[in-house]
């Protein structure tokens, strides 16, 4: 999967969330799983070095609270904002794409595991139809249960990485048609 943020996107997509009001670094993290509906919740490690950084660089202060630090934008941070304010409309529209990409993601995932459970549970019903002892399942199923989980995942990835490109203004017209004949070809391969 590529990454939910672009070099450098995450730092600008922090004093975007400090611009709304302060918050401590594990409010940043939630209100970051928050924006991609939890299917993306970075790790302190990621949050706490950026907003370190942040604040080294002017664009954030730190104000302990108790144990915790409270991290609210400066007035340079805000002048950050100003000045790359289409950055940060494309950043959004970037981010709208992780969360549908991310989604699809789950989806397929859960879609995969929901086949692999009604077959295993249609197998274990055959086999407690005859009179032979359950056994474990032959190395074909498990090769096509493996084949569906992979199509799935390829089928996802390629969904999001064309809605990116379309978003984006960058599909080339012949997408489809290179698309399906390298289907067909990988289909005929097999």
């Amino acid at each position: 999967m590529s990454p939910v943020f672009a070099h450098g996107h995450l730092r600008l997509y922090l004093l975007t969330l400090l611009a709304d009001h302060p918050m401590h670094g594990y409010e940043v993290i939630q209100a970051l799983g928050d924006r991609f509906g939890g299917t993306y919740v970075p790790s302190a490690g990621t949050v706490y070095p950026r907003l370190a950084k942040l604040q080294e660089d002017g664009l954030i202060t730190g104000t302990a609270d108790g144990r915790k630090t409270v991290y609210a934008i400066t007035d340079a941070g805000r002048a950050e904002l100003d000045a790359r304010a289409d950055e940060i409309a494309s950043l959004e529209v970037g981010v709208n794409d992780s969360v549908k990409s991310l989604a699809d993601g789950v989806r397929a995932s859960v879609g995969d595991a929901m086949r692999s459970l009604r077959a295993d549970l249609a197998a274990s019903a055959q086999s407690a139809n005859t009179e032979e002892p359950t056994s474990v399942p032959s190395e074909s199923a498990r090769a096509l249960r493996e084949l569906e989980m992979a199509l799935g995942s390829f089928r996802q990835q390629v969904r999001a990485d064309l809605r990116r490109r379309a978003t984006r203004g960058t599909l080339a017209p012949d997408t489809v048609t290179r698309l399906r004949d390298g289907l067909e070809a990988l289909r005929k391969s097999l």
